[in-house]
């Protein structure tokens, strides 16, 4: 991910591709969630990361389907 812009990388993927990385992350978010319940997540900053990284895809997602 480019570190200036993040957001570049993911406008140009298809929606599909957007669509399955959606996916992913968010199964990726679940289970982090469940694990940090439970006590056994070792980088709780990893939960944000991938919140934000969630939420970069589905804005992405959402400008290319109203295009």
């Amino acid at each position: 991910m480019n570190k200036k812009n993040p957001f570049s990388e993911l406008a140009a993927k298809s929606i599909e591709e957007l669509a399955q990385l959606e996916a992913d992350l968010a199964a990726k978010r679940f289970t982090l969630r469940f694990q940090h319940a439970v006590g056994q997540v070792e980088n709780t900053a990893e939960i944000r990361k991938t919140r934000r990284e969630l939420a970069r895809v589905k804005t992405a997602l959402k400008t290319k389907l109203a295009q």
